[in-house]
C-alpha cells in the first residue's frame, strides 16, 4: 500500500468507523451499539461484521439498529479475519481512524473523544487504547495496556487485576501493545504494518500487530482517562481448553513472527513442559485433563505449521 498525507482536522471532524465483530451474540452486540450511543460519542459509521452467525443475528441486529452497516462473512474467520474484514471496508470509505470493538465490551462516557484526542496530538501514535476494567466489578482493571518480557518470551496486561485508583497517571502513555477489545487504530499504521494476521485466527493477534507497528516507526498510547469494561471472566478462560490450545499455540507463532531470542524460546519450551508435566503427573492436576490435551494437539499444530481455526 502507499501512505497517505496525513492532515489533521479538528476532532469532531473526523471520519471514523467502529467495527464490531459479532457471532452468534447479538444481544452482546446490541448493548455495545447501545454504550456508544449513550457515551456522547461523535458522530461515527458503525460496522457490524458478522462471522458466520447460524441464529439469524445479522437480520436482528440490522433491524434493531438500520443505521448501522451490517456485512455478513457467512462463516467463522476468527477474530483477525473478521476484523480484516471490517478494516478493508473502512479504509475503502477514507476512514481516517478505524476502532475496533468487542462485543462485549462497555464504552464509557467520552472515550472515543479521549481517544482520538490522543492520536490527534502526535501523528507518530498508531494504536490507542483506554483503562479496561471488568463489567462485573466495575474498579478494577483488566488491562491498562500490554507489555512483553522478550527475555521470557511472555506478553501480559498491565494493571491486571488491580483496583482502579488512578495509578497510571492523566497522561497518555506508551506501552508495548493494546488490548484489541478496544482499540483504535490510524489508517496509517494500518496501512504501513499491514493487517490483522489470521493464522492467529483469534488472542496474540493484536500484540503480534502492534510490535509490526512499532517497528515501522509509530507509537503504541495507553490513555489512562479514557474508559471501557469488558464482560470477561478470567476464570473462565483459564478452564477453557479451546482458550489455552489458542493462547498455547499462538504464543509460539508470536514469538517466530516477531523474530524473538534463542532466550525466549528456551524459557517458552521450559514452562510449557514444567506445565505438561505437572498436569500429567501430580494428582491435584487431575481434573486438567482437557486442557492438557488442547496443549498436546497446540503444540502438536505449532509443529505441523497448523494455523487458523482450531481442528475438532
Amino acid at each position: 500500500m502507499t501512505n497517505l498525507p496525513v492532515t489533521n482536522p479538528p476532532v469532531t471532524n473526523l471520519p471514523i468507523t467502529i467495527i464490531i465483530l459479532n457471532w452468534n451474540r447479538p444481544a452482546d452486540t446490541l448493548a455495545c451499539l447501545e454504550s456508544l450511543r449513550a457515551s456522547g460519542a461523535m458522530d461515527y459509521e458503525a460496522v457490524v461484521v458478522d462471522n458466520g452467525s447460524s441464529d439469524g443475528s445479522a437480520a436482528l441486529i440490522q433491524e434493531q439498529w438500520p443505521e448501522a452497516v451490517v456485512i455478513e462473512n457467512g462463516r467463522n474467520l476468527g477474530y483477525a479475519g473478521g476484523n480484516n474484514v471490517g478494516l478493508r471496508y473502512a479504509l475503502g470509505r477514507g476512514a481516517r481512524y478505524v476502532l475496533l470493538l468487542n462485543d462485549d465490551a462497555r464504552v464509557g462516557p467520552g472515550m472515543l473523544e479521549r481517544l482520538l484526542e490522543a492520536a490527534e496530538e502526535d501523528n507518530t501514535i498508531g494504536a490507542v487504547g483506554p483503562t479496561i476494567c471488568y463489567a462485573d466489578t466495575p474498579d478494577t482493571v483488566w488491562t491498562a495496556g500490554g507489555a512483553i518480557d522478550w527475555r521470557r518470551g511472555r506478553t501480559w496486561m498491565v494493571g491486571l487485576d488491580e483496583r482502579d485508583g488512578g495509578q497510571f497517571g492523566t497522561a497518555p502513555r506508551e506501552v508495548d501493545f493494546i488490548s484489541g477489545c478496544v482499540m483504535l487504530l490510524r489508517r496509517e499504521a494500518v496501512e504501513r504494518a499491514g493487517w490483522l494476521d489470521e493464522r492467529f485466527f483469534v488472542y496474540y493477534e493484536e500484540a503480534e500487530w502492534c510490535v509490526r507497528a512499532r517497528r515501522a516507526g509509530f507509537r503504541i498510547v495507553h490513555v489512562p482517562l479514557a474508559r471501557a469494561w469488558h464482560r470477561i471472566s478470567p476464570r473462565a478462560q483459564e478452564d477453557s481448553p479451546v482458550v489455552h490450545y489458542y493462547m498455547t499455540r499462538n504464543r509460539l507463532l508470536f514469538l517466530r513472527l516477531t523474530g524473538a531470542g534463542a532466550q525466549a524460546w528456551l524459557h517458552t519450551g521450559a514452562e510449557y513442559a514444567r506445565t505438561l508435566l505437572a498436569w500429567s503427573l501430580r494428582p491435584r492436576w487431575r481434573h486438567k485433563r482437557a486442557q492438557r490435551r488442547a496443549m498436546v494437539q497446540a503444540l502438536a499444530d505449532a509443529g505441523r505449521g497448523r494455523w487458523g481455526p482450531m481442528r475438532t
